[in-house]
């Protein structure tokens, strides 16, 4: 595990911060990507100064120039990420229904917390596929569940419904390349999205971990919270 690395999006704060974390101390390399450049080397010199290896990385997913430009550095550096951590999002939308939704807003979820995804793992597969070796971890939400589906919040359920739907459709393309591609929910978390009463963040952030570090045998395509299957 020393020699492999990680780059988790949105890594500056909440859970992404705490993934970061984690990995890190699990002997990766964790490149923290970070929309704020400021602020994601705030955060990658606090992990530093736990003896850490973390380096901060300037990554607005909404970005195409941005996106190509950090898998450009990381391929330079590293010569591939053998894990993606797709935690980047947006629009907790408690205010809005479906029948009155402000679709620019609608728009404003889709861009990041699906696109800004999507652009990641097209601008990273080609790397692990060469590497014969990828770990993609897209983290999602049970709100996204068309099982459970309710009324609120509709620009980010719809958006994790497609982040979802993008799971199983990468999961089937990569099958047998050595990739895993799978969906976490990590539940109701204490931080700034999620607010004051969820659970510790290194809570949720440890089945994020934990799909990020599957055996070559572990689960593709699944839909996951706590190391558990999700309805769809």
């Amino acid at each position: 595990m020393a020699q492999k690395v990680a780059l988790v999006t949105g890594g500056n704060r909440g859970i992404g911060f705490e993934v970061c974390s984690q990995l890190a101390q699990r002997g990766f390399t964790v490149m923290l990507g970070s929309r704020n450049l400021e602020k994601g080397q705030q955060a990658a010199a606090q992990l530093s100064r736990e003896n850490l290896q973390v380096e901060a990385v300037q990554l607005d997913v909404s970005s195409q120039e941005n996106v190509e430009q950090a898998a450009q550095t990381i391929e330079q550096r590293y010569q591939r990420p053998d894990v993606l951590v797709n935690n980047a999002a947006i629009l907790y939308d408690t205010w809005q229904r479906a029948a009155n939704a402000d679709l620019q807003v609608v728009h404003e979820a889709l861009e990041t917390n699906l696109c800004g995804a999507w652009r990641m793992c097209q601008a990273f597969l080609p790397l692990m596929r060469r590497n014969h070796y990828g770990r993609i971890v897209n983290v999602s939400s049970e709100a996204g569940s068309l099982a459970g589906m309710g009324s609120g919040e509709p620009a980010y359920r719809v958006s994790k419904v497609g982040l979802n739907a993008l799971t199983r459709m990468l999961a089937d393309e990569v099958r047998g390349s050595g990739i895993l591609v799978n969906a976490i929910c990590p539940g109701w978390v204490a931080t700034e999205m999620g607010g004051a009463g969820g659970r510790p963040v290194r809570e949720g952030a440890a089945g994020i971990v934990w799909a990020a570090t599957l055996p070559d045998n572990g689960p593709n395509g699944g839909f996951f919270r706590d190391e558990k299957p999700l309805p769809w």
